[in-house]
């Protein structure tokens, strides 16, 4: 079968927003302060106490943060030799078509529509809204009406054009950094002596805190660290894409890593391990004994301003995989179509804010709107990240006579360990979520019968 990309992607934009494609428009800064701004936003506010929780020292608490950089790292290695050879607006769609053919594609294509990306930008806007109903509270609906409003509010500047999402990622990711940083300064300057131990047994099982569940922890430490793989939709849109995606990716995974490692040896330094285990806000905590209840205060506004920072970077990544899916199926060509004006997918942005508002709706009709989405969504992205990195061996060995772009080191080693941490974090998203996950995976099958009847209309369709 014929490649159903080209490297066409790259090319000066036509005037036909049904034939135009992205300009490579992002500088490798850009690429790097996009990656930061996805994954750096809500999760390491909340998860270091769940992942407390569920080791049995500090050492081991701090390991594992490591180790989820490493397992991260060798996912960005994976992924820049794959964006490296398939430049693509399409990102993991293009991928999963080279290597495990259309169908598998078109199935991603679904899930990703009406689960994954929709899902998780919803699930950023109900912690967006958690933390704004906290400082100014709007009535009982106020969680929900903020998550609406910031999805209609950032999706709108992001329509506007390629130049304004990029600007407005760059000012959130530093807002985002700074404040960690003001963070990191508090426990090394402000911070009284730590927090004494706690006699009362950890909330929770109190054995498994003093026996450590490590597989439970890397869960939610894997959960912090996601998000880094959305960089794959926009290695058309990076200048020198070739060159710059694995720089993008290894300095962006790094940066990441260090942030947490240092984010999290703060909270130790207040805190301590056993009082960590007991908070439901380690940040907020950290910052109450450091600042009293004003930087508190201040500490809810910067989890406003990371949802922000990760919003506005989801919803920049998300729409471009309809680009590439208008490329294939003639039927969905005009959802698919780049706006040469706004160097960005208009038509398909919109489609993805109302799905994404959709299941804002959802969400508000649960007791807890995140945690519902959040397990809607897991199993899904990683049965799919799975099958990326079983795609990568199946076009390593199918593209072995051709020269390699940015090769990913230590193969297999590499590659099979991404594989099984995707495999294992499919197993335990099944096992450890609730009746979302079950809904999640009905609706990733009811896109069967969708993909069946677009490929059957699309055959009827002629090309443009």
């Amino acid at each position: 079968m014929a490649p159903p990309h080209s490297e066409s992607a790259s090319e000066p934009v036509m005037t036909d927003s049904t034939s135009a494609a992205p300009r490579p428009s992002l500088s490798l800064l850009d690429g790097i302060s996009m990656v930061i701004g996805v994954v750096v936003g809500i999760g390491i506010f909340k998860t270091p106490s769940l992942v407390a929780a569920n080791v049995g020292s500090e050492a081991e608490f701090i390991g594992l943060w490591l180790l989820g950089g490493l397992i991260t790292l060798a996912g960005a290695l994976v992924y820049a030799e794959l964006a490296a050879r398939y430049p693509s607006a399409g990102g993991e769609y293009t991928f999963l078509d080279r290597g495990l053919g259309r169908n598998i594609a078109l199935l991603f294509a679904w899930g990703r529509i009406s689960i994954i990306q929709t899902g998780a930008i919803a699930a950023v806007a109900f912690v967006f809204g958690d933390y704004a109903q906290a400082i100014v509270p709007i009535g009982s609906s106020g969680v929900a009406i903020y998550a609406a409003a910031v999805l209609v509010i950032m999706t709108a500047v992001n329509l506007r054009g390629t130049h304004q999402g990029k600007t407005a990622q760059n000012l959130l990711s530093g807002l985002t950094l700074t404040v960690i940083v003001l963070i990191i300064i508090a426990a090394l300057f402000l911070a009284p002596e730590q927090v004494p131990a706690d006699p009362r047994p950890a909330a929770g099982d109190g054995e498994t805190a003093a026996g450590g569940a490590a597989g439970l922890a890397m869960v939610f430490i894997l959960l912090t660290y996601g998000g880094w793989n959305e960089i794959a939709y926009i290695s058309a849109d990076v200048r020198d894409g070739r060159r710059n995606m694995l720089r993008v990716l290894l300095f962006g995974t790094l940066a990441i890593t260090a942030i947490y490692l240092l984010t999290n040896l703060a909270y130790l330094s207040v805190l301590g391990l056993d009082a960590m285990r007991r908070s439901s806000a380690v940040a907020t905590d950290l910052m109450r004994l450091t600042a009293g209840d004003t930087g508190a205060l201040l500490l809810s506004l910067a989890v406003c301003i990371a949802a922000l920072s990760t919003l506005n970077a989801s919803i920049f990544t998300g729409a471009r995989v309809y680009f590439a899916l208008g490329s294939d199926l003639p039927a969905l060509r005009r959802l698919g179509a780049w706006d040469p004006r706004g160097n960005n997918p208009r038509r398909a942005m919109l489609l993805q804010g109302a799905v994404a508002l959709l299941l804002v709706m959802f969400g508000a009709m649960q007791r807890d709107g995140f945690q519902a989405i959040v397990e809607y969504t897991a199993p899904a992205f990683w049965l799919f990240m799975l099958l990326v990195g079983i795609s990568f061996f199946v076009l390593r060995r199918r593209d072995q006579a051709q020269p390699r772009l940015l090769p990913a080191p230590l193969y297999p080693l590499v590659p099979a360990l991404f594989c099984a941490a995707c495999g294992y974090l499919f197993y335990a998203s099944l096992m450890h979520t609730g009746l979302g996950a079950l809904i999640g995976l009905a609706v990733l099958l009811a896109g069967v019968p969708l993909i069946a009847v677009a490929r059957r209309r699309s055959t009827m369709v002629p090309a443009e």
